[in-house]
């Protein structure tokens, strides 16, 4: 259907925008519309390196608010962000097991550095994480009893996965053994934010032969019966960097490269939509986007990503002929629909809480949809599409609604301006119906039955002319409608 010299329409722009940022305001999808795929990929990944950091408060309610007061503003690069709630989620870590807010805004600042570096330099960064050290127990991987934890979650969450397309294994648990003994004696500072290697506490060969040669992948990985070896530089700290080398180089039981297939296939998944989750669906996507991006060989997540956001497969979930069926929509991340939200009202939030209602701030409303920042409920992450929509995290997302619309009290700053939002001189309702749903991107999904409910609703006290210019009348209704289009099933997905 198109490449990357195929020119977005606007329909298209917004899909773009809203996958790799929060939401699309009408000003920016006409700053999109008419590029070609590969121009506006090319625009979006240009964001430069940033130097935000979460800070160093000593409760996890301030490095969340403060990460939330960046999200929302207007010159944050918002892919920039969605990659780093990608990561966060990938390399799932949570401060109800490590207790340090400090370490995961440190943790952040790693996701942040190598949102569209290269991932393998991020996986050997992640290894010396001190918040990963804490969560997955490297500090507890003594020599004389190595733990496994963070082997087993480097192989079967953050690497290979536990099946390759073909539903082979792609290791054993004897690769998870001898992986432990590369990141044993990884240790902490104590009260200091630093790691550094006891070669005391190190696994050395020479001291448990019993345990055989530092050799995995003799059954798995495309290596032969002799499998690979990571100690072949030489044994101690350096082994931790030369394991991941030879992860990189796992190749499935198709001879494809397993990190990259992986990767790509949960990056599709997050961008696109969840039927990337199947390997007979993923693979003919995956393997084209390799062989465009080159990802199997450099590991460079740029490129990879740049394929991916020209590929027929991202467009599939616009919803819309000549797409895929609307069923292939995306349902929202918590996060996704409240900064989205608060950026396309532009709605100026007061000490991070939203106007209205019970003046929730916005981690609140986000973890009582289900996803609290920096603690995702274990180290799978969080559950995607369907598992956001259950009956309390419905309810939220109707209380937020409400709380928007109620925002119309307290000083300019703490309103939502419907007055900024749609123009007052419209007095069919109808017409007022479809300028709300167009600021928020849903005018072309809404059916007519819906249409037709939300323009009785406008009408409820007195047929039109309606008068928008009227404040009082204003806040009653044209709030209200903001309300229900936030509540429409249309808005829940992308």
């Amino acid at each position: 259907m198109g490449d990357e010299n195929t020119i977005l329409s606007t329909a298209e722009a917004r899909h773009f925008l809203r996958r790799t940022g929060f939401g699309a305001r009408p000003d920016e999808v006409a700053g999109f519309a008419g590029l070609t795929r590969g121009e506006a990929a090319d625009r979006r990944l240009s964001f430069k390196r940033s130097s935000y950091k979460p800070g160093s408060g000593k409760e996890l309610f301030q490095v969340q608010d403060r990460w939330f007061q960046h999200m929302l503003k207007r010159t944050t690069p918002s892919l920039q962000e969605k990659l780093v709630l990608f990561w966060h989620d990938h390399f799932a870590t949570s401060n109800a097991s490590v207790g340090d807010p400090r370490l995961m805004s440190a943790q952040n600042r790693t996701l942040r550095y190598h949102a569209r570096g290269n991932m393998r330099s991020l996986v050997k960064d992640i290894g010396r994480d001190i918040a990963m050290l804490e969560f997955l127990n490297t500090q507890q991987n003594h020599k004389s009893q190595p733990n496994e934890n963070y082997a087993r979650e480097l192989l079967e969450l953050f690497t290979l996965g536990v099946h390759d397309f073909g539903g082979n294994e792609n290791y054993r648990q004897g690769d998870i053994v001898q992986i432990a003994r590369a990141f044993s004696g990884w240790r902490r500072f104590p009260a200091k934010y630093k790691v550094y290697f006891d070669p005391t506490q190190h696994d050395f060969e020479v001291e448990f032969p019993e345990r055989g040669p530092k050799v995995v992948f003799t059954e798995t990985g495309g290596f032969g019966p002799a499998g690979r070896a990571f100690d072949d530089l030489g044994e101690g700290k350096d082994e931790i960097d030369r394991v991941v080398d030879v992860i990189f180089d796992h190749t499935d039981s198709e001879g494809q490269n397993t990190v990259a297939r992986r990767t790509t296939a949960r990056l599709l998944e997050y961008f696109a939509h969840g039927e990337f989750a199947d390997p007979a669906i993923a693979r003919p996507v995956v393997d084209a986007i390799l062989a465009e991006s080159g990802f199997d060989g450099s590991f460079e997540i740029t490129p990879l990503l740049r394929a991916l956001f020209v590929n027929d497969a991202f467009y599939e979930t616009l919803g819309m002929p000549p797409y895929g069926p609307i069923s292939k929509r995306s349902v929202k991340w918590p996060v996704d629909l409240v900064v989205g939200t608060v950026r396309m009202l532009d709605i100026q939030t007061k000490k991070n809480n939203v106007a209205g209602g019970a003046q929730r701030a916005v981690r609140e409303h986000v973890a009582r949809m289900g996803q609290s920042l920096m603690e995702p409920p274990s180290v799978f992450g969080w559950d995607w599409e369907n598992a956001w929509i259950n009956s309390g995290g419905m309810l939220a997302r109707f209380s937020f609604a409400r709380d928007v619309g109620m925002a119309r009290s307290g000083g300019n700053s703490f309103q939502l301006r419907t007055d900024q939002l749609v123009p007052l001189d419209l007095t069919d309702p109808a017409e007022i119906v479809d300028a709300a749903a167009d600021v928020l991107g849903i005018g072309a999904e809404l059916s007519v039955a819906e249409k037709n409910a939300f323009a009785t609703y406008l009408t409820s006290e007195g047929g039109p002319p309606l008068d928008l210019s009227d404040e009082g009348f204003r806040q009653r209704k044209l709030n209200g409608l903001f309300c229900l289009l936030l509540q429409s099933p249309a808005y829940q997905v992308h």
